[in-house]
């Protein structure tokens, strides 16, 4: 079993920039900003315009942290600039009792359900489910690892995981995607997280996962492309149609630029082992 690690306090800097054409008039809904946690001050700054100048925007709040930011948008050019600096970090999150049933079950892009059998060898689950919970987590991860290359463009924004293990191949997402599944095949209460990464490379948003062990959540992050103890929490849900950074209506939107920065104080070391809370 790894180390459970405690993280000092850090200073970070993250923002986007959004470019779309809207056909028509939509309804936005935007995931972007850093979620309020306690441990962190943040000062940012959020703009939303449109052809005609800057929008109006109503700040939502879900259960899990979550900042929806929505407005309705006219047709023609769009721009979106979020900035923030954030110091300190958030305190460990405790597993409420809707989370536990909640981020185990099946959800749109995770259909765990299909995993046994269905999609890999059941064995290879059984196998997993009989480990100790911290040491099926690190299992679990390596295995995601050695069943997916990361290759950008490989894979759909719809894609669950069957599409995703007929590939071999995915980005991010379908990383925490099938992380979060096999993990909820074995029982663990699982979810996917949207988050600011210092030092990703290629730079932009970033998808992880969290486990709930115990009464804490612990983030993982299969592709291991950045440190998470720099992680910051934009999103969080049952997978990627809860975390999308952009959503609309079902109106024209063609996304024509997007630019994401994450930055941070003090060097961030990864130790793949160890167990960290995103913070």
């Amino acid at each position: 079993m790894g180390d459970r690690v405690e993280q000092s306090g850090l200073r970070r800097t993250v923002g986007c920039s959004l470019e779309a054409a809207l056909g028509e008039p939509t309804d936005l809904v935007l995931a972007i900003a850093v979620a309020r946690e306690p441990g962190l001050s943040i000062h940012e700054s959020l703009s939303v315009e449109g052809e005609d100048g800057l929008l109006d925007t109503s700040e939502i709040v879900d259960a899990s942290g979550t900042r929806w930011h929505t407005t309705r948008a006219p047709a023609g050019e769009l721009r979106v600039r979020y900035e923030a600096e954030v110091f300190g970090r958030a305190h460990p999150r405790v597993v409420a009792s809707h989370e536990r049933i909640v981020f185990v079950r099946p959800s749109r892009y995770v259909q765990s359900d299909e995993l046994a059998g269905g999609l890999v060898d059941p064995t290879e689950v059984e196998q997993l489910a009989r480990l100790d919970p911290f040491d099926r987590v690190l299992a679990a991860q390596e295995w995601v690892a050695s069943r997916l290359s990361y290759t950008p463009g490989s894979t759909s924004p719809i894609d669950g995981l069957p599409e995703v293990l007929a590939t071999g191949a995915g980005v991010c997402r379908d990383f925490a995607h099938l992380l979060a599944g096999v993990l909820r095949a074995t029982d663990l209460p699982a979810r996917t997280v949207s988050v600011y990464a210092p030092h990703l490379e290629p730079m932009d948003f970033h998808a992880v996962v969290e486990v709930a062990i115990e009464d804490r959540w612990w983030v993982l992050d299969a592709t291991g492309l950045a440190p998470r103890a720099s992680m910051l929490r934009i999103a969080t849900g049952r997978d990627a149609a809860d975390t999308a950074f952009l959503a609309n209506d079902g109106s024209s939107l063609v996304l024509t630029g997007i630019a994401v920065h994450a930055e941070v104080g003090e060097a961030a070391r990864e130790v793949p082992e160890a167990f960290v809370h995103l913070g």
